[in-house]
């Protein structure tokens, strides 16, 4: 009789365990009402009169898919991103909203929209971590109520409509042109700048104009298949032809 009664009540020990593994928290209700957070290892449910539901602690990455939104300047865009949150109390992730997956879901979806009708497509292209903030900021208080700790928001890719994508492309080109104009002249400058301080200093330094010129004659001379041609000065000539006069 009594071997009979106690492995009953072994049985009913061993069917009232209940395993929460390390990552998670467990939710205890006892007839239908919340009793206390169950914390990883072994746990006591008793059959009929409690019952138990397991929420995951681990950081949760959701993929928010493409969104269509509106930028400031009315530019029509697509863009997605991921979600990395975690819940930060188990008691109000399970009770205070129905299914906290699918709400961060959709409230994602909506901030994203929303963030991005704030800003004007140049600011979405070149700051995409400022708007990422902002949409993780958004999120994060939303979702406080429920027991969701947002870490990071990243906006993975931007689409933008093909007649935009030529018309920045446009104007990439244009910008290099301009840049390369500028550099070029900026250069030419600097070499106007050099010739002149060369010049002066030639011109100022007696002989050196003609060491200059011997040392082009030089350089040039090295390759035999150049002609170098002298240019005198007249009167040089007509000294020469004066002289010839003479001898005669």
């Amino acid at each position: 009789m009594w071997t009979v009664l106690i492995i009953i009540v072994a049985i009913l020990i061993l069917s009232s365990i209940r395993q929460i593994n390390q990552y998670e928290n467990g939710l205890l209700f006892t007839f239908g009402k919340f009793s206390r957070i169950m914390k990883p290892g072994w746990n006591i449910v008793l059959p009929i009169f409690q019952s138990y539901q397991k929420i995951d602690m681990r950081v949760k990455a959701v993929d928010v898919p493409d969104q269509e939104a509106i930028t400031k300047d009315n530019i029509s865009v697509k863009v997605n991103a991921v979600i990395y949150y975690k819940v930060s109390s188990a008691e109000l992730a399970l009770l205070a909203v129905e299914n906290f997956y699918y709400a961060v879901s959709q409230l994602a979806q909506t901030t994203m929209r929303n963030a991005v009708g704030q800003v004007e497509l140049d600011e979405l292209l070149s700051q995409r971590e400022k708007v990422s903030d902002n949409i993780r900021l958004v999120i994060d208080q939303a979702s406080d109520p429920w027991g969701i700790k947002v870490d990071n928001v990243e906006l993975k890719d931007i689409t933008l409509p093909e007649e935009m994508k030529r018309v920045i492309g446009k104007q990439a080109e244009a910008e290099r042109e301009k840049r390369a104009v500028i550099i070029k002249a900026e250069g030419e400058v600097v070499a106007a700048t050099n010739m002149a301080k060369a010049g002066e200093i030639l011109a100022s330094v007696a002989g050196a104009l003609h060491l200059r010129t011997l040392q082009t004659i030089d350089d040039v001379s090295s390759d035999q298949s150049n002609t170098i041609i002298f240019a005198l000065p007249v009167e040089v000539l007509r000294a020469f032809d004066n002289l010839g006069k003479q001898n005669k």
